[in-house]
């Protein structure tokens, strides 16, 4: 068979790396097309996966922004795809971009979209993709809206894609490669604010102000470092983060704590069991951190207009000595709950459209992939 996987972020192409491995091993024909963002490109390249590049996404600074530039992409984007698949001609089109759906509607090709956002925190996207797509994996704990219908639950997390025990093992001499892991060090993850979910522009983190708080009362434990989409600023750039893209996961797994307004590397800091803070002006609103939250306790999250919450929360996290092995028990029983999702993902699409009706009729098929 032959297969297309379309993604645009860093921690997209994460999730379906190891299903695109396993569906190449088992004699398929798969590929990437991507809309660069980030580190996107990078990153595929330094691991040496082939991909299409459809364009390169267009960042935006307010809300006038965003908007046009996100219409100038659906239409350069879905052109870009249709003359793509045109000549690729794929059997089934998965992944996380809502110009699968459109190009798919066109052309008869079955499209499974991927998603963790709930409908209303991702409005652009699942308006933009849910209509046409002919189905929604999601986890079971996400609210697609009115397109439930359409939707697979499963009991897991993307990120657990390739970060679940059995895919991914931690590796201190990864580590060492950048730092001594024998000393205490943080993490602190910012992030730009300018997708699709931002459209609004109501949505902030961590300013320069509470960065340079955090930094202060971090110092005094351990060394700091921080990791930025957009460019820090000039007085933090010896915090700078000097790593290879692909190591990151390493480094975030031996941290003593990570702080970061970024959704995406919070949900990672929980599935490897790492102490994390989340704050954003997302929080309180979005399904999947709520129950790593408040069902497994393995985050929190402080809204953005609470800096004095943040900086006691740091306080109390640094002052437990026992928070390496409580975290550590805290994922375990989290990882008990869920299941293996890149072995989850592998057998959905190269069994679809059965593997959707098996879901319907044994939900409980899924832990054949723990």
């Amino acid at each position: 068979m032959k297969f297309l996987i379309a993604v645009n972020h860093p921690a997209q192409y994460h999730l379906f790396k190891l299903a695109y491995a396993s569906l190449i091993n088992r004699g398929h024909d798969v590929v990437f097309v991507i809309k660069d963002k980030d580190i996107l490109a990078e990153l595929m390249n330094n691991e040496g996966v082939y991909y299409h590049r459809l364009l390169k996404k267009r960042v935006g600074k307010n809300k006038a922004t965003i908007l046009l530039n996100g219409f100038i992409d659906i239409i350069n984007q879905g052109l870009a795809l249709f003359k793509f698949v045109k000549n690729y001609k794929p059997d089934v089109m998965f992944g996380t971009d809502y110009s699968i759906t459109h190009v798919g509607k066109m052309t008869g090709i079955p499209t499974i979209v991927f998603n963790e956002d709930d409908f209303n925190i991702n409005k652009f996207f699942c308006k933009l993709s849910y209509p046409w797509a002919s189905c929604i994996i999601s986890p079971a704990v996400c609210d697609v809206g009115k397109y439930n219908y359409k939707k697979v639950n499963y009991n897991g997390y993307q990120k657990l894609a390739y970060l679940h025990p059995n895919v991914f093992k931690p590796d201190k001499s990864i580590v060492n490669k950048y730092l001594d892991i024998n000393n205490t060090y943080f993490l602190i993850r910012l992030v730009s604010f300018s997708a699709g979910h931002d459209i609004e522009m109501k949505h902030g983190g961590i300013n320069e102000q509470v960065l340079r708080e955090i930094i202060n009362k971090l110092e005094k434990h351990g060394n700091v470092y921080i990791s930025s989409e957009a460019k820090i600023p000039e007085q933090f750039l010896k915090y700078k983060l000097p790593i290879d893209v692909i190591d990151i996961h390493h480094l975030m797994a031996f941290a003593s704590l990570i702080i970061a307004d970024s959704q995406s590397m919070i949900v990672e800091a929980s599935m490897l069991g790492t102490p994390s803070i989340r704050f954003n002006s997302f929080v309180g609103k979005i399904s999947v951190l709520e129950e790593l939250q408040n069902t497994y306790e393995l985050t929190t999250g402080i809204s953005n207009n609470r800096p004095d919450l943040l900086m006691e929360k740091i306080t109390t996290l640094l002052q437990n000595e026992k928070r390496e092995t409580e975290y550590r028990l805290k994922r375990n029983e989290m990882l008990s709950h869920k299941i293996d999702v890149s072995g989850f993902i592998t057998w959905f699409v190269e069994n679809y459209p059965e593997s959707e009706k098996m879901m319907r009729e044994n939900p409980d098929y899924q832990y054949n992939f723990k």
